[in-house]
């Protein structure tokens, strides 16, 4: 057979894997492997995304592109303030940039989302703030690779996971050299406030860095002290911090992240990402890409890979902009003619909250949400193209009673970049129109896939 999806699908079942018996005990291996988001199982499909060489490679070819300019658009927004205004940081997100973090590289790990088509690639946004999901998508394709079917399937194909925790370890462990840290091995800390759905991720990735060598503790920001010039968590030294905490957290709370930020300044670990990652974090970054006001910024190499790649986007304002196709419009009168092909989005909001599609949404409500975004503060509000969607069936398991079912799925494969790197890739899926696992979808692993001989 010469498609991957069609050999699994004409394998799937021939083990029972349709079975409600072989459902609870797949069921209990990820319980086991703690692939758990908000206390429900993450993946409830039965195949993997299948990713060929080919796919992979175009993926490669232009996301190291977007994270190579958004290093640099950090460093330029650093000594450039109209360039740092566009991106509408609050005053305390300017405060934590315009700390010096004591090297250079921003966005240790980032994540695009991205739909990959046969005849199209194109990126929704830009993670460039520490990405969560990759321990969970590495520990669902061990999952997956130790199944019989795919045991089966292996003989058709070569199918290969990403291994992406290593990639994420070598990616810090780069970041503390950088840094100028000299401990060898460093002691690292997880960090972020105990209660977040993505917890049982740190316990795999803490285990994980353990094991290869990299001690590694997991502490709330609220249980960090310094004691003799040092960063002290769960009573150890730290040398290398990943932050999990989110810059709105911190911001939010900042008399419980108050040693964490003063860690960061006074340089008593390296912390990453920096907190300067947020430039590129905000949803703005795109319009700053197409923006015909930033077109000189970028080489020629860089505008080809922008135009085939990023969706057209602005920030809302009352101003006149050109559109995809340069004509020069209002922009407010725009959005408010364009609906069905434009989606609406808070600039600094993640797992698709506030996000309006025009397509799904009434005049009233587009209009009521165009006149909130223009009445908010300067920079708050993003208007983007809509972008074409993949799409597949995926067999799906149901509860209450059991039974699979094949739904058609939005697909978004997310490339995580580690030091500017692709390492692999986040596969949500969604019946909706939005896909996070935050908002309700759920993951399936991603397999380089290569037909055998």
């Amino acid at each position: 057979m010469s498609d991957p999806i069609e050999t699994w699908m004409s394998l799937l079942g021939q083990g029972g894997e349709l079975t409600e018996a072989w459902w609870a005990s797949h069921a209990q291996r990820m319980h086991d492997a703690r692939l758990i988001f908000g206390g429900r199982l993450s993946c409830p499909f039965l195949r993997p995304l299948f990713m060929d060489v080919g796919d992979e490679a175009r993926q490669r070819a232009a996301c190291e592109v977007i994270a190579r300019i958004g290093e640099r658009i950090i460093r330029e927004a650093m000594t450039d303030e109209t360039l740092l205004a566009d991106f509408g940081l609050s005053d305390a997100e300017r405060a934590l940039a315009e700390i010096d973090p004591g090297y250079g590289y921003a966005s240790t790990a980032s994540r695009l989302d991205s739909f990959l088509l046969p005849d199209s690639l194109m990126f929704a946004e830009y993670n460039a703030e520490s990405p969560a999901g990759f321990g969970y998508t590495e520990r669902l394709a061990t999952v997956f690779s130790g199944l019989p079917i795919m045991a089966k399937f292996r003989e058709h194909y070569d199918a290969e996971p990403y291994p992406l925790m290593d990639a994420m370890l070598a990616a810090l462990l780069a970041s503390y050299r950088d840094w100028g840290g000299t401990a060898t091995p460093p002691r690292m800390l997880i960090t972020d406030f105990r209660g977040v759905p993505t917890w049982s991720e740190f316990e795999i990735l803490a285990e994980h860095f353990t094991q290869r060598g990299v001690p590694t503790v997991i502490a709330d920001p609220r249980d960090l002290a310094i004691v003799n010039g040092r960063l002290v968590a769960e009573g150890q030294v730290i040398d290398l911090v990943y932050r999990r905490a989110l810059i709105n957290d911190l911001v939010a709370r900042p008399d419980e992240s108050r040693v964490l930020v003063q860690a960061y300044r006074d340089r008593l670990a390296c912390v990453a990402n920096t907190f300067r990652c947020k430039i590129p974090h905000k949803k703005s970054f795109f319009a700053v890409l197409t923006d015909e006001k930033h077109a000189a910024r970028f080489s020629a190499d860089e505008q080809a890979v922008i135009r085939a790649h990023v969706p057209w986007t602005r920030v809302v304002a009352e101003r006149r902009t050109r559109t995809s196709d340069l004509r020069d419009v209002d922009l407010a009168t725009f959005i408010r003619d364009r609906r069905d092909n434009l989606v609406l989005k808070p600039t600094d909001d993640f797992g698709g909250h506030g996000v309006t599609l025009g397509w799904d949404t009434d005049a009233s409500a587009w209009e009521a949400t165009l006149q909130g975004a223009l009445a908010a503060a300067a920079g708050t509000w993003i208007v983007q193209e809509r972008i074409p969607i993949r799409r597949e069936p995926f067999p799906m398991v149901e509860s209450d009673p059991h039974r699979v079912t094949t739904r058609d799925m939005l697909v978004d494969c997310a490339p995580y970049i580690f030091r500017g790197q692709v390492a692999g890739f986040l596969t949500r899926l969604s019946a909706s129109g939005l896909a996070n696992v935050t908002s309700g979808g759920g993951q399936v692993p991603a397999f380089r896939v290569a037909a055998r001989d």
